[in-house]
């Protein structure tokens, strides 16, 4: 009985033992696993914070580019536009510099025509203002005569006035009457009385208006 009981007594003191190595032992493994894997995680921290950071640098540089492109885009299409408006501006004013250019020579011949009429016809009937005028615009589209009304009032040997300077102190004083004008622009716009009628005189033969015979 007694063998039994120091049995029991070595039998716990080695179960104390092993539970004291145990214990010691899972101490020390844990220390060193808690060691272990604080390291990584503290390199593991600074390498991610190094990741970051050379990632940041990354975007802000992607960033920096896409700006740059945006921008140099945004210039260039506002530089293409400003280059369609100077372009549309010079068209306009070209356009508008020929309209102005096409208005002024049409009212200059308006002018000549009534100057013409007036010296030629002025003391005749309003038919024949019209008439004297349509021979001029007949002769401008014959092609037998210049195809400009200023070349045919003033082609040499044609017309009195023109030849002895009274059609040029009625034009430059626009002495023409208002009926005179307004007969040449019905000869202007194409009405004509005496059909393709390309001279007329006071004598001879002809078609008569007034104290005028056109042929």
């Amino acid at each position: 009985m007694k063998q039994h009981k120091n049995r029991r007594i070595v039998m716990s003191m080695y179960a104390a033992a092993v539970s004291m190595v145990i214990l010691t032992g899972f101490t020390s493994l844990a220390a060193e696993a808690d060691t272990k894997v604080r390291r990584p995680e503290s390199v593991k921290e600074e390498s991610a914070e190094w990741n970051f950071s050379d990632i940041a640098g990354g975007i802000q540089q992607d960033i920096l580019e896409e700006t740059k492109a945006s921008a140099e885009e945004a210039q260039q299409a506002y530089e293409k536009k400003l280059e369609e408006e100077r372009k549309a501006a010079e068209e306009a004013a070209r356009i508008a510099a020929e309209k102005a250019a096409a208005e002024a020579a049409a009212q200059a011949d308006r002018e000549l025509l009534a100057s013409l009429i007036f010296c030629e016809a002025g003391n005749q009937p309003y038919e024949g203002q019209v008439a004297v005028g349509a021979v001029v615009m007949n002769r401008v589209k014959s092609g037998a005569y210049p195809n400009t009304i200023s070349e045919v009032i003033y082609q040499s040997g044609q017309f009195t006035p023109a030849m002895t300077g009274w059609l040029d102190s009625v034009r430059a004083n626009a002495g023409y009457t208002a009926s005179a004008m307004q007969a040449a622009e019905e000869a202007l716009a194409g009405s004509s009385p005496v059909g393709d009628c390309l001279y007329f005189s006071t004598g001879g033969w002809g078609m008569r208006i007034g104290d005028h015979y056109f042929h």
